[in-house]
């Protein structure tokens, strides 16, 4: 880690130099400013190089940022979703509930919806996408090993959930469906999906 800057308090670590440069960018969001790399770097009296150390461009620094403070929103899932003991059940309300969310939770568009920033960036599969996804499964209390989604096969549910919630955020169609239509919709056409699935065993 570079010894200069950081306007006199140099951090004791890269995991704390990178805390601190998120820390600084989600303060401009909250501020209503626009988190560029040139502004961060100012704030914490460092050069822009130093910010390009730990986030190589403007799209990650976004989007890491982003995911580090979606922590209320997963906060929020777990405390009206939580209780829901049953996989199929918490995939539909995961679903629904990411999507009511949204008008709501700046960090979650900067997430979700289409944009240079955003986990979807790289596709559903990339490493952030799939990270969230599990993000959102693991808030609910389940035993998702024992209901048959144990280590890759959890990561092939999430994507299912990932390119299905991906689907309606970028095409809500019509007709425009919300709340328990919405919810009627993926009991009737995803359910089936998630109810052949639990409690099998992979074979190939």
């Amino acid at each position: 880690m570079r010894r200069h800057g950081w306007s006199g308090d140099i951090p004791r670590s890269d995991e704390e130099a990178a805390e601190r440069i998120l820390g600084a960018a989600r303060r401009a969001i909250d501020g209503g400013q626009p988190a560029t790399v040139s502004t961060i770097a100012q704030s914490l009296g460092v050069t822009r190089q130093t910010v390009y150390r730990y986030f190589p461009t403007q799209e990650a620094l976004l989007a890491a940022t982003a995911l580090s403070a979606i922590g209320g929103f997963l906060d929020r899932l777990a405390d009206q979703l939580g209780a829901i003991d049953d996989p199929t059940q918490a995939v539909v309300e995961g679903i629904v509930y990411t999507l009511e969310q949204l008008s709501q939770d700046r960090y979650l568009r900067l997430v979700v919806e289409p944009g240079k920033a955003s986990a979807f960036t790289a596709g559903v599969t990339s490493d952030m996408a799939i990270g969230f996804g599990r993000s959102i499964l693991e808030r609910f209390d389940i035993d998702w090993a024992a209901a048959g989604f144990g280590g890759e096969k959890l990561d092939g549910l999430a994507e299912f959930m990932l390119r299905t919630l991906q689907s309606f955020i970028v095409d809500p169609g019509g007709p425009d469906r919300r709340g328990d239509g919405l919810r009627e919709y993926l009991d009737d056409w995803i359910a089936p999906a998630i109810r052949s699935r639990a409690g099998t065993t992979t074979r190939r």
